[in-house]
């Protein structure tokens, strides 16, 4: 079976950025997804995901689709899309350019390819199934992650340590008070930062399998390590730890896996 290409994930991409970037600093209308709490959905998400999901089905019509807005189809074929077409809707109706559209492919419930793009800044990588690539308003390069030697040197972002709670909350303060750098708020760019050779470690928790699946492959084939905290597969989202060293990532986890999660 033919799988897509370079080219096609840029279709995608670029099908999502005409419903996504027209309402981006626009105002556009919000809806809240919660009965109590905050979980924001724009305009934007649902028209991109549409736009996303009706050009694979008419390329690859076998596939099966997994999408955070629409539902999904055929999760038990060898091969399914998965789809955030906005990963960071707090940073979007925020007017901060770190969100981000996600396309993911897996095999038989393994990511093997996969793509974060951010169209307000131009931005694309990409992971073809063997290596992760970036594409700016002035450069093409292949990427890879940074080789920090020690945790003591990293640079570590997540979303906002109030995600975290309980025994994991001290877990992941415990890496934090570790590092050289922290910086909150970055949604999937951050994983785009470490794909890139310019940050060390993310660490997340709750999230879905829509919020890893198009991070993992370029994640890892640009040379870094994504796990959950327990040092499973992060398709299924959960718990997550990103790095770009084996060294940075077994220091992290010696902290997150200490027990705090049993």
């Amino acid at each position: 079976m033919a799988l897509p290409d370079r080219s096609f994930f840029d279709l995608l991409a670029e099908k999502a950025a005409a419903e996504t970037l027209p309402r981006f600093r626009s105002g556009t209308l919000i809806t809240n997804k919660l009965a109590s709490g905050f979980d924001p959905v724009t305009e934007g998400d649902r028209a991109a995901e549409t736009a996303i999901r009706a050009l694979i089905s008419e390329h690859f019509p076998e596939h099966g689709v997994l999408g955070e807005e629409h539902g999904n189809i055929g999760l038990d074929r060898e091969y399914v899309w998965v789809i955030d077409p906005i990963d960071g809707t707090r940073a979007f109706i925020s007017g901060l350019p770190v969100w981000g559209t996600l396309i993911g492919l897996y095999q038989n419930g393994r990511a093997i390819m996969g793509m974060i793009d951010q169209p307000f800044t131009r931005e694309r990588y990409f992971a073809d199934g063997q290596a992760s690539f970036y594409r700016g308003p002035d450069l093409d390069r292949r990427l890879a992650t940074r080789d920090c030697r020690t945790l003591a040197d990293a640079i570590l972002f997540t979303t906002s340590p109030h995600l975290f709670e309980g025994r994991q909350l001290e877990a992941y303060r415990s890496v934090e008070s570790r590092v050289r750098l922290f910086r909150y708020g970055c949604d999937c760019y951050a994983y785009a930062l470490l794909a890139g050779g310019h940050i060390d470690l993310v660490i997340e928790s709750g999230l879905k399998p829509y919020d890893v699946g198009g991070i993992i492959p370029v994640i890892e084939q640009a040379g870094g390590i994504m796990t959950t905290w327990d040092g499973d597969r992060p398709e299924n989202g959960g718990f997550i730890i990103a790095a770009g060293s084996k060294t940075v990532y077994e220091q992290a986890m010696a902290f997150l896996n200490d027990g705090t999660l049993k």
